[in-house]
C-alpha cells in the first residue's frame, strides 16, 4: 500500500512537471487529440496486460457503487428521522402555544378595534419572540363566513406576521387547515433568502382561532429547520469523506490480496519465458504450504522433467550426429579404393559377358550415388555442429539461376518437362554465398523435374528492395495433405516405391533449408495433389538484415509473408520430432480450404516426393 501510494506520488509530480512545461502549440487541438490517443491505446494495453489492475479496479468501482448506495440509503433515514422528530417537537410546541393564545383571546376585555389591533400586535410579537427564530402568521380564515356572522368588509384584523411574510404559507396547507377545522395541519416549506433563492426548509404548523368581534383565524408558525439542514450537511460530508477513505482502503486491500495471488502468477510467466529462451536451470521460489506453494513445486517439477528430457535428448543427438560424422569420415578411405577398383572393372566390362558387364554399371551408378550421400552426410554433420560457414560476396542471383537451369535442363528434356525462366530485366544482386544458394535451386529444380510428371516448369526471380526471391512451380502429382509435416525431414520420401531418376540422397530438402537459414532466409513450399507444387527461397539483399515479406507470391492466395526461421537441428528420433513439429505457419491454413497447404522449410508441406 505504502509503495503504490509513493509511485502514485511520483506520477503526480511528473504530471505536474508535464503541465508546466506546456507550450502553446503543445494546446493546439491535433496535438491534443493525438496525445489524448495515445494515452487511450497505452492505458487499454495496460488494462488488457495487467490482472492486478482489472481486479483492483473493479474492486474499486464495486466498492464505490456499494458506498454510494449505502450512504444514499443512511442519507435518506437520517433526513427523514431528523424531520420526523423536528415535526413532532413544533406540533407539541405549536398546540400548546395555540392553546395560550386561545386563553389570552378569550381572556382579553378590548371593545374597539383599535384596543384589538394592539392586542393581536402584541400577542404575535410575544409568540414569535424565541431563540429558535420560530416564525408567526396570523391572516383571515378562507371560509366565506364564522360563528358571528362577520365578513371581511364589517370588521376584522389585518394580517399580521413576524419573523416570516405568509408567501412562505403553502396553499395546500391553508386548504387543509380550514377544512380539517379543529384539527391541527403540518407541511414542510421553504423559507426564501434574501437573494430569492430556495432559501432554508422550514415545518409550518397551522390552526384555527376564533378571533371575537372579527372572527375565525389562521394562526401558523414557522420552523426553520437550519439546524437540521446543518447537521444533514455534516453528514453528507462525513459520508463522501469516509467513503472515498472507504475506497482507497478497499483498493489497497485488494491491491495487496492480489499481489499476493498475482505475484507467484507472474513469477511463473518469468520463469516460463526464461525456461523457453533456454535457461533450464530457472525455477520458482516456493514459500509455504498453500496452494501457490504447491503450484510452485509442480512447476519446478515439470520443469526439472523438461531439463533432465532435454539433456537425455541433446546427449543422444550429440551421440547421433557424432556417430554420423565418424562413419563418414571412415568410409571415405575404404570408398576410395573401392571407388579405384570400380573404375577399372567399369573401363573393362566390353570384355565381360553381358551379365557381368551389366552388373559394373550398376556397381559405379550406386557407388557415385554413395558419394553423393556421404558427401551430403558430410554436410549435414557441419551443419549440426554448428561448423558450417558462409562465404558472403554480391551476386547476381539471376546468373545463379541460369547456371542451374542451363544444367539440369537435359534432364528435364529426358524427362519431357520445359524448363521456362522469368527473369527480372534489374539485376538481382544480394550478397549470398553462390554456392549455397545454387545447390537449394539446383535441388528445387531438381525436385520439380522428378515430380512434375512431364509438365512446364516454371522458375521465376524477383526482387524488392530488401530481398531477392526464387520460385519453382512444377504442374505434377502434388502434395498429399498428410504428408505435409515430413516435406524437410531428412530421408524422407513422400512415395517410397518411387523410383528415383535423379539420383538423390533423401537430404536435398534438408541441406537446403540449413543453407536458407544460414542465409537468414526462408525456405517455404505450398501445394495440392494433382495441381502440382511450388518452393520458394527468399533471402535478404543484405547479409544479417531481417525479413518480413517476400518479392513473390507462393500459391493460389498470393501470399508474400515470411514465417519465424526454423530451428535447425537432429534429424532423427524424438529430438527431431521436438524440434521440427513447432515452427510457425508460413502461409495460409493448409489443404482445408482447397487450395493446398504452405509451410517454412523444416515445417510441413510436402510435393510429391524430395530427394
Amino acid at each position: 500500500m505504502i509503495q503504490a501510494l509513493a509511485r502514485l506520488r511520483g506520477a503526480t509530480h511528473r504530471a505536474l512537471d508535464r503541465v508546466r512545461r506546456l507550450r502553446p502549440a503543445d494546446l493546439h487541438p491535433t496535438v491534443v487529440r493525438r496525445r489524448s490517443r495515445r494515452l487511450a491505446g497505452q492505458v487499454r494495453r495496460r488494462w488488457q496486460r495487467s490482472l492486478q489492475l482489472r481486479v483492483v479496479a473493479t474492486t474499486m468501482l464495486l466498492g464505490l457503487l456499494v458506498v454510494f448506495a449505502l450512504g444514499a440509503f443512511l442519507q435518506v433515514r437520517i433526513r427523514d428521522g431528523l424531520i420526523e422528530s423536528r415535526e413532532a417537537s413544533a406540533m407539541a410546541e405549536s398546540a400548546k402555544l395555540t392553546r395560550d393564545t386561545k386563553d389570552r383571546v378569550q381572556a382579553s376585555d378590548y371593545r374597539s378595534a383599535d384596543k384589538q389591533d394592539e392586542f393581536f400586535t402584541q400577542l404575535t410579537q410575544s409568540l414569535a419572540s424565541n431563540d429558535q427564530g420560530r416564525g408567526v402568521v396570523l391572516v383571515r380564515a378562507l371560509r366565506a363566513s364564522d360563528a358571528d356572522g362577520q365578513t371581511d368588509a364589517e370588521g376584522g384584523l389585518r394580517p399580521r406576521y413576524v419573523g416570516v411574510t405568509p408567501s412562505v404559507i403553502p396553499a395546500s396547507l391553508r386548504t387543509a387547515v380550514n377544512a380539517r377545522y379543529p384539527r391541527q395541519q403540518v407541511q414542510l416549506t421553504s423559507i426564501p433568502d434574501a437573494t430569492g433563492g430556495a432559501g432554508t426548509p422550514a415545518i409550518a404548523v397551522g390552526s384555527i382561532i376564533n378571533v371575537p368581534l372579527s372572527g375565525d383565524y389562521e394562526l401558523y408558525f414557522v420552523y426553520p429547520l437550519e439546524r437540521e439542514q446543518q447537521i444533514l450537511d455534516l453528514v453528507q460530508q462525513t459520508f463522501l469523506v469516509g467513503g472515498a477513505v472507504l475506497v482507497l482502503l478497499v483498493g489497497g486491500v485488494a491491491y495487496v490480496v492480489t499481489r499476493q495471488v498475482v505475484a507467484p502468477v507472474q513469477q511463473a510467466a518469468r520463469t516460463a519465458e526464461e525456461l523457453a529462451s533456454g535457461q533450464l536451470d530457472r525455477r520458482m521460489p516456493v514459500r509455504g504450504q498453500d496452494d501457490l506453494a504447491r503450484l510452485a513445486r509442480a512447476f519446478n517439477g515439470m520443469a526439472a522433467s523438461l531439463e533432465r528430457q532435454i539433456h537425455q535428448l541433446e546427449e543422444l543427438s550429440r551421440v547421433q550426429r557424432r556417430f554420423v560424422s565418424d562413419v563418414s569420415h571412415e568410409l571415405r578411405t575404404p570408398l576410395t579404393t573401392i571407388r579405384m577398383a570400380s573404375e577399372v572393372i567399369h573401363e573393362g566390362r566390353e570384355d565381360f559377358d553381358p551379365v557381368l558387364a551389366r552388373s559394373a554399371e550398376l556397381l559405379h551408378t550406386q557407388l557415385d550415388r554413395f558419394e553423393s550421400l556421404l558427401a551430403d552426410l558430410l554436410e549435414i554433420s557441419r551443419f549440426d555442429a554448428g561448423a558450417a560457414v558462409l562465404e558472403v560476396e554480391a551476386a547476381d542471383v539471376r546468373e545463379v539461376v541460369i547456371r542451374v537451369v542451363d544444367t539440369l535442363r537435359p534432364l528435364a528434356e529426358r524427362r519431357g518437362s520445359r524448363v521456362e525462366l522469368m527473369l527480372p530485366t534489374e539485376p538481382a544482386i544480394a550478397q549470398i554465398d553462390a554456392r549455397r544458394v545454387e545447390r537449394i535451386v539446383r535441388n528445387l529444380v531438381g525436385n520439380a523435374i522428378e515430380h512434375g510428371e512431364g509438365m512446364p516448369i516454371e522458375v521465376e526471380v524477383a526482387g524488392d528492395a530488401n530481398a531477392v526471391a526464387v520460385a519453382v512451380r512444377d504442374h505434377g502429382v502434388g502434395i498429399n495433405a498428410d504428408d505435409l509435416e515430413m516435406v524437410f525431414n531428412r530421408f524422407w520420401r513422400a512415395d517410397p516405391a518411387r523410383a528415383r531418376s535423379t539420383g538423390g540422397t533423401g537430404l536435398g530438402l534438408a541441406i537446403a533449408q540449413e543453407d536458407a537459414n544460414l542465409h537468414g532466409g526462408r525456405l517455404q513450399a505450398w501445394g495440392q495433389v494433382g495441381q502440382g507444387a511450388t518452393f520458394r527461397l527468399t533471402v535478404p539483399r543484405h547479409a544479417g538484415a531481417e525479413l518480413t515479406l517476400s518479392p513473390l507470391p507462393l500459391g493460389p492466395r498470393g501470399e508474400r509473408r515470411l514465417g519465424d526461421p526454423v530451428p535447425t537441428g537432429p534429424p532423427t528420433g524424438e529430438l527431431a520430432a521436438l524440434i521440427e513439429g513447432g515452427p510457425g505457419r508460413a502461409d495460409g491454413d493448409g489443404a482445408d480450404e482447397g487450395d493446398g497447404g504452405a509451410r517454412d522449410a523444416g515445417e510441413p508441406v510436402q510435393p510429391a516426393g524430395t530427394t
